[in-house]
C-alpha cells in the first residue's frame, strides 16, 4: 500500500499506567492490518531496558563495547544501539520503512498527535485534555475533551478514524462490511 508519503503518520497512545494502552495497541494493529495499512509499533520507556539476553552472541558484542549490534536472519532483523538522548518518534522514523502508520505507545509530551486511554478510576480527568494534539479520547465514561470519543471496544471505529485522519488508502477490501444498497 503507497500512500505518497515518504515516512510514516506517527500518532502516540498515551494515558497513565494501567489504563490499557498496551490492550488497545494490541486490538487495534490486526484491525489495521486487515484493512491493508502497514503498522509499526514504538514503546516508549523511561529507563534502560535489555533486549537481548544475557550469554548469546549479540549480547556478548555489546558487553566487548559494540556501540550497535544487529541480529539478521531471512525473516527478522532486530538491532540494538547506544544512543546519547530519548529519541522522539520523529528521530526513530528511519526505521520503519515500508509502514504506513506508527503507533507509538508513550509519548504523552512529545509534539505528534495523541489518543489518550482514559479510565477515571485511574486518574481523575484526562492528562492530555487541553493539548491541542489531542485527537482522540478512548474512555467508557461520558468526558467531554472537544475530540471525538470512542468506547475501548469500538476498535473498527477508531480504526476508521484513523485511516481517515491519516488518509491511508484501504488496499484491501473490508469483507465484514455489507455494500450499501
Amino acid at each position: 500500500m503507497s500512500t505518497g508519503k515518504t515516512a510514516p503518520s506517527v500518532i502516540s497512545v498515551v494515558g497513565s499506567s494501567g489504563v490499557g494502552k498496551t490492550t488497545l495497541i494490541e486490538k487495534l494493529i490486526p484491525e489495521l492490518t486487515r484493512r491493508g495499512v502497514r503498522v509499526g509499533t514504538i514503546k516508549h520507556h523511561m529507563h534502560e531496558f535489555e533486549m537481548d539476553r544475557p550469554g548469546k552472541d549479540s549480547w556478548r558484542h555489546r558487553r566487548a563495547g559494540a556501540r550497535v549490534s544487529v541480529i539478521s536472519s531471512p525473516a527478522q532483523v532486530g538491532i540494538t544501539m547506544d544512543v546519547d538522548h530519548d529519541h522522539s518518534p520523529g528521530e526513530l522514523l528511519p526505521f520503519f520503512t515500508g509502514v504506513d502508520l506508527v503507533l507509538a505507545e508513550g509519548y504523552k509530551r512529545g509534539d505528534t498527535p495523541k489518543i489518550e486511554v482514559f479510565r477515571p478510576d485511574v486518574h481523575k480527568e484526562p492528562l492530555c485534555k487541553n493539548d491541542a494534539r489531542l485527537v482522540a479520547l478512548v474512555c467508557d465514561v461520558d468526558v467531554s475533551a472537544g475530540v471525538p470519543r470512542f468506547s475501548p471496544e469500538d476498535i473498527r471505529g477508531l480504526a476508521d478514524f484513523l485511516v481517515s485522519r491519516f488518509n491511508l488508502i484501504k488496499s484491501v477490501p473490508d469483507k465484514t462490511r455489507k455494500a450499501a444498497v
